[in-house]
């Protein structure tokens, strides 16, 4: 299995357009402390590509990777199709930036596909320019993606809502997944979970024989969103489990038998989002790395 790692920042990217924190300003004074929004590409077959959250910088990160890139075709591209694990805008904001498509395939739970039909009028707005093919994301039992050796299922661990879905009524609760990828040619396994309300058990079973995960970063500690001045919410409370305190994720992900582990969807307010953090050195001496956009991982 084969995935392209797009980016690894949480809503807003680093820098934040808006923010003039120290992270953000050292990125807009070294590029390669630079983050585009989080996001995966995992090879469905030869050439074909799957998107995992379509972020408004989905442009960019194609044109930063080459296997991504057109050809040769004069408008044949690999990108097969989109695979969502929520409707956050920071997630589905990349959709209407592929209208030149002749048609997209969409892959989603009917709760998601609900809020972004209903709540962004997707398929309305979208009409006079690509039509959108909806595939529902299994949940239940796996099933092969695109007719290749890739098998996929969604693993509930968050009913948090978009800001803008607060009064929708979409049928079901499955507003937010990890995605779990099986490669049927050696069973290699990835989970991808860019967001983290809760560490349910169906979610700590996905991952018992995972060889490679990818797990909600957003913030270092539990009070960073208070401290950073921008709420007075917690990050637990703002729906994502922080790295460390005793609400922390990085024991547990320690804990996995994992090859690779990694944190990803940072917050520019993140100390990691510096390379020279002292965190990365207490995260590396646990086996644990911080995603770093542009990567290609092989299983």
């Amino acid at each position: 299995m084969r995935m392209l790692i797009l980016g690894t920042a949480a809503g807003g990217g680093v820098p934040q357009w808006n923010c003039a924190c120290a992270e953000c300003a050292a990125a807009r004074s070294e590029p390669s402390l630079r983050r585009r929004h989080a996001s995966l590409a995992v090879e469905s077959g030869p050439g074909r590509w799957y998107v995992i959250n379509a972020t408004p910088d989905i442009g960019e990160q194609i044109e930063e990777c080459p296997p991504l890139h057109p050809g040769p075709a004069r408008r044949a591209t690999p990108v097969a199709g989109v695979i969502l694990t929520d409707a956050e805008l920071d997630h589905t904001l990349g959709i209407p930036r592929l209208r030149e498509a002749s048609g997209l395939e969409i892959v989603a739970t009917g709760t998601v596909r609900a809020a972004l039909s209903d709540g962004l009028r997707l398929d309305r707005v979208l009409a006079p320019y690509s039509g959108l093919s909806w595939t529902p994301l299994p949940e239940t039992e796996p099933a092969a993606l695109d007719g290749g050796p890739l098998e996929i299922q969604g693993i509930r661990v968050s009913g948090k809502r978009p800001r803008y879905a607060a009064d929708l009524d979409p049928a079901g609760d499955a507003w937010v997944v990890a995605l779990r990828v099986r490669d049927m040619r050696d069973g290699k396994v990835l989970v991808y979970a860019p967001a983290l309300a809760d560490w349910p058990d169906e979610l700590d079973r996905a991952l018992q024989d995972a060889d490679c995960v990818f797990v909600d970063g957003t913030f270092w500690d539990d009070d960073e969103p208070r401290r950073s001045g921008f709420t007075e919410r917690t990050s637990t409370q703002m729906g994502h489990l922080p790295i460390t305190g005793p609400n922390g994720t990085a024991e547990r992900l320690a804990a996995l038998p994992a090859a690779r582990r990694l944190y990803t969807h940072l917050n520019n307010t993140n100390p990691l989002v510096h390379p020279d953090h002292a965190g990365h050195r207490k995260l590396a001496e646990a086996g644990i790395e911080v995603a770093q956009d542009g990567a290609l991982i092989e299983l």
